[in-house]
């Protein structure tokens, strides 16, 4: 339990980390990792369901998709021209789940959802793809307008088409509709 403890200490500090792409855009106290990877749980969930996939399986490679980034950070586009974080990640993730009592199965799930072969390791891509999506648009809506490309880059990179057609849902509602159509109180 030891060894747990310490790794989820590790994964807590997701929460501190920043996304950091969005400081190229101009958005100044942007999401943290363990906000993203929340909401792309539910994406994934979600996409799941539609496709008729596995959602455990799905939600687990959701989960762990970007753990690795409480030791190296959350690299944007223009520092991983200059880095090769392909290379170093698979390392940094087999460091921190060592001695977990389920690392070999987390290594799986690591390799599949890069692989992006599977079903539910596509399901898993477009989540992370999508939940970027709603954040564009939320920031966009901030005033941030450079993030739109972001929104815009999302949909031809999907591969599934409950992720085509929650595009298409995203790109036809407002962030603020969820709250505007609540039943008023008297």
């Amino acid at each position: 339990m030891e060894r747990i403890a310490r790794f989820l200490y590790e994964i807590g500090h997701l929460k501190r980390v920043a996304r950091s792409g969005w400081w190229v855009a101009g958005v100044r106290q942007p999401e943290s990792v363990a906000e993203h990877t929340f909401r792309c749980l539910w994406v994934g969930y979600f996409l799941a369901l539609d496709e008729g996939a596995d959602p455990a399986h799905v939600l687990l490679m959701c989960l762990a998709h970007d753990i690795q980034e409480a030791r190296i950070n959350d690299l944007h586009k223009v520092g991983q021209a200059y880095l090769d974080v392909k290379a170093v990640e698979p390392k940094v993730f087999d460091d921190q789940v060592d001695g977990l009592p389920s690392a070999d199965e987390l290594r799986r799930l690591r390799e599949e959802y890069e692989a992006g072969e599977t079903l539910e390791a596509r399901i898993a891509r477009d989540a992370d793809r999508l939940e970027c999506a709603f954040q564009a648009l939320e920031y966009v809506n901030e005033g941030h307008e450079p993030c739109r490309p972001w929104f815009i880059n999302t949909a031809p990179v999907l591969k599934t088409d409950a992720g085509k057609k929650l595009y298409k849902a995203l790109a036809a509602s407002d962030p603020n509709d969820w709250y505007r159509e609540l039943p008023r109180v008297p």
